[in-house]
């Protein structure tokens, strides 16, 4: 089996990390995959902001922990880095552009043995005042919602990339 098709089959949502650091050369492998995704009409309106100061990251829960009103507990699943994929506000395919990108940083992620959770909370409340505020501390673009964050982190459970088995049957073919 070869590489890809082995992380497509491996992935899965990780959502207990240790405390170890990515280092900043692997951090910049996923993000740079990032931009390699489909975009439409190859316009690229994205922005992908990565974010691994503790600080930010608790900024940002603290934020989120407020405007959807979530408990103490809520932090991302305490990960060691965030990637906010963004799109600008005026873009028709920010959902699809975002999504392509979202799947490149998970895939890339898991080929580096790298865990990663799809984040939503962001959509829809990018503009509430204490959710901006959080954003532009961190120097967030203005024009820019948030469509999907990566969290990332070496995974803590011994057997992180396990799955089991998928749905059959969920295929046609008309060949």
């Amino acid at each position: 089996m070869n590489d890809v098709i082995n992380a497509i089959y491996t992935r899965r949502s990780v959502r207990k990390f240790t405390d170890k650091a990515i280092p900043r050369d692997v951090l910049t492998q996923i993000a740079d995959c990032a931009r390699y995704a489909p975009s439409a009409c190859n316009f690229q309106t994205w922005h992908f902001t990565v974010v691994q100061r503790p600080d930010a990251i608790e900024s940002l829960a603290k934020a989120l922990r407020t405007a959807l009103n979530r408990d103490e507990g809520y932090n991302f699943y305490k990960p060691n880095a965030l990637i906010l994929c963004s799109n600008e506000r005026s873009s028709k395919f920010s959902v699809e552009d975002c999504a392509c990108a979202m799947q490149n940083i998970m895939l890339s992620a898991r080929s580096l043995g790298v865990g990663s959770v799809w984040i939503n909370q962001f959509k829809g409340v990018c503009d509430l005042p204490e959710v901006r505020a959080a954003l532009d501390a961190i120097g967030f673009p203005k024009d820019h919602l948030i469509w999907g964050t990566a969290a990332l982190g070496y995974p803590a459970d011994s057997n992180p990339f396990y799955r089991g088995e998928k749905k059959s049957g969920n295929i046609s073919y008309v060949i």
